[in-house]
C-alpha cells in the first residue's frame, strides 16, 4: 500500500510548529531536515515514516488544542518579545503544548483571540479567500452621523485599497460621556484595519474590542482569562471553514 504524501510545511503545521506561512519561512531558512538532509523547496512531499527535524528537534505528535483567550490591552500578541513587553504566552499557564495566536490583535486593542496548534484551521482561519466574519465594538468621541457610518458601509478608500462592506450597528449614543458606541463586522484582515477606517470618517478610536470571530464569543471570561473551546463551538468553526472533523 502506498504512504499518503502531504506538503512539509503542512505536516510541519499539523504538529504544531507554528502556522503553515511560517514553517514555510522556516523552511527557505535552511532549518528543516528530512532524513537528515537539509531541505528548502517549498513543494517537497513527505509521507507518514519521513523522519522530520526542525532546528535538531524531531516533530513530535501532539494533542490538538484550541483556546479562546481574552487578551486585554497592554499584551503583545506574539508568544516572546525582544522589547520585554507582556505577551499572550504570559498569559497561558496551563498547556504543555505548543499553541499560536491565530491573526493578530494590536497592543491597543482587547478581546477574542484564538490559539491554536492546528496549522490547517489557522490557515483556513486567515486566508482571505475564506472571508470570516470578525465583529468588533467600538466606542469613538462625539456623535457620528448615520452618513458617516455608511461611509463603513460601503467601503472606505485606505492607501492598500478600498476596504469590503463592512456590517456596522449602531449601539447607543452617550450624551453625558459624548461617545458613540457601534459594532461592525468586517472579513478581511488588514493591519489596524477598523481603527484606519475610523480615521478616515473623522471619529479615531477611543476603544476597541474585538467580541466574536466565526461563532466563537467571549461570554464568560474577564480580561486575561482563557479556556478550551467547548465540543459543539469547535464542530461549528470547523463546519465554517470547510473541514471535516
Amino acid at each position: 500500500m502506498e504512504l499518503k504524501e502531504e506538503r512539509l510545511q503542512k505536516v510541519m503545521a499539523a504538529a504544531g510548529i507554528a502556522s503553515r506561512r511560517e514553517c514555510e519561512k522556516i523552511i527557505l531558512a535552511g532549518r528543516v531536515k528530512v532524513n537528515n538532509k537539509v531541505v528548502t523547496e517549498l513543494g517537497t512531499k513527505v509521507n507518514q515514516k519521513a523522519f522530520i527535524t526542525v532546528d535538531g528537534k524531531g516533530l513530535r505528535p501532539t494533542t490538538k488544542k484550541y483556546v479562546i483567550l481574552y487578551k486585554p490591552r497592554g499584551v503583545v500578541t506574539t508568544m516572546s518579545d525582544p522589547q520585554g513587553r507582556k505577551t499572550v504566552a504570559d498569559l497561558l499557564t496551563a498547556f504543555a503544548e505548543r499553541i499560536f495566536p491565530v491573526g493578530r490583535l494590536d497592543y491597543n486593542t482587547e478581546g477574542l483571540l484564538l490559539l491554536t496548534n492546528d496549522g490547517e484551521l489557522t490557515q483556513r482561519l486567515t486566508h482571505p479567500s475564506h472571508e470570516i466574519n470578525k465583529v468588533y465594538n467600538v466606542v469613538v468621541p462625539g456623535k457620528v452621523p448615520d452618513e458617516k457610518l455608511d461611509i463603513l458601509r460601503m467601503g472606505v478608500p485606505l492607501e492598500d485599497g478600498l476596504t469590503s462592506p463592512a456590517i456596522v450597528d449602531l449601539v447607543s449614543y452617550d450624551k453625558d460621556k459624548h461617545l458613540t458606541e457601534f459594532n461592525i463586522t468586517i472579513h478581511e484582515g488588514r493591519n489596524r484595519q477598523v481603527r484606519r477606517m475610523c480615521d478616515f470618517i473623522g471619529f479615531p478610536v477611543r476603544q476597541l474590542k474585538r467580541i466574536k470571530v466565526a461563532n466563537l464569543q467571549l461570554q464568560g471570561l474577564k480580561r486575561g482569562e482563557y479556556r478550551e473551546l467547548f465540543e459543539d463551538e469547535l464542530a461549528e468553526l470547523l463546519r465554517i471553514v470547510g473541514i471535516n472533523a
